[in-house]
């Protein structure tokens, strides 16, 4: 059965107050498959289809690291063979987490339009430690080629930003568990809970998130009046105060990737390594200071607000 974020929360009857604050360490921003999902994905062996596309994919192809779904081929340029299939045995497609689009989950990074040069520098960091967080990209930055490495970030950076999250405040939330792949999807009892200090992505359409279909993208639930306190806590540094690197309206300029649109979730994991330390190196310099005396709070703040905006 079809399932839709959007259609569950609409049909929400039951509202409770803002739960108690979020812990140090933001869990819902790190998604980890649960030991004892409460259900598993079946697997009918039929193949799978997606909205306006003529391909069909099994199960078992879907979920073939080295050689993923392209559903929409017109919709981008001709993936370069690291990204539409990896390199084997240890570098799986970057089309895999990151989809064709570059869009990616929520789980993984948005890294369409991102500066080849600095997919680069984050791929060294990788490499050599100073990044922090990915036992998959770290794995993967020790093994590629050089070749690959700088054909995928030449391809991701060629790709323009498009809408993929939609902002929603709310109190409650449908129920969710982590299920394989660290995708976090509305649990089978179908019951709300208090979203509390937490910022819940779901995908607009669970069946097209499974299926790695990059037609259809993220409601990401906030807290009420969070947009407006991130917007606040922006705007406290002065205007330019994270345009200043980021790019006018932040949506990055030739060095560094824009904050607009970007995944909240994804926003709040980095500010959290940055300030303990997990994420180094030349790019993050100028953060530390800026991350220092951030709370939980604000960083879910200021990814809220930076995610309603247009990438």
């Amino acid at each position: 059965m079809r399932r839709t974020a959007v259609g569950v929360f609409m049909f929400a009857s039951l509202s409770f107050a803002v739960g108690a604050m979020a812990a140090d360490r933001p869990d819902w921003a790190f998604p980890v498959t649960d030991k004892a999902p409460p259900a598993t994905l079946p697997d009918d062996g039929k193949p799978k289809s997606a909205p306006g596309s003529d391909r069909s994919y099994t199960r078992a192809q879907i979920e073939d690291l080295y050689n993923p779904p392209d559903w929409y081929p017109g919709i981008h340029p001709a993936m370069p063979a690291v990204v539409a299939h990896g390199e084997a045995p240890n570098v799986r497609a970057c089309a895999a987490c990151h989809l064709p689009t570059g869009t990616g989950h929520t789980e993984s990074a948005n890294v369409a339009g991102m500066p080849a040069a600095y997919l680069l520098q984050q791929m060294e960091d990788y490499k050599t430690g100073a990044r922090k967080g990915s036992g998959s990209m770290l794995a993967i930055a020790k093994a590629i080629s050089d070749e690959g490495n700088k054909a995928s970030a030449a391809y991701f950076a060629s790709l323009k930003p498009r809408v993929w999250i939609r902002v929603v405040e709310a109190e409650t939330v449908p129920k969710t568990y982590i299920a394989g792949g660290n995708k976090r999807v509305i649990h089978p009892d179908h019951v709300f809970e208090p979203l509390g200090a937490r910022i819940i992505e779901l995908a607009e359409d669970e069946n097209r998130l499974l299926n790695r279909d990059p037609g259809s993208g993220f409601v990401a639930f906030v807290p009420k009046g969070s947009v407006d306190k991130g917007r606040a806590l922006v705007q406290a540094g002065g205007p330019q105060a994270c345009a200043s690197c980021h790019g006018e309206n932040n949506r990055g300029t030739k060095d560094l990737p824009g904050l607009a649109g970007r995944t909240p979730t994804y926003l709040v994991r980095q500010l959290f390594m940055i300030q303990n330390g997990e994420r180094a190196g030349a790019n993050v310099e100028p953060m530390k200071a800026i991350v220092a005396k951030l709370t939980t709070e604000d960083m879910l703040n200021m990814a809220a607000y930076f995610g309603s905006l247009e990438p």
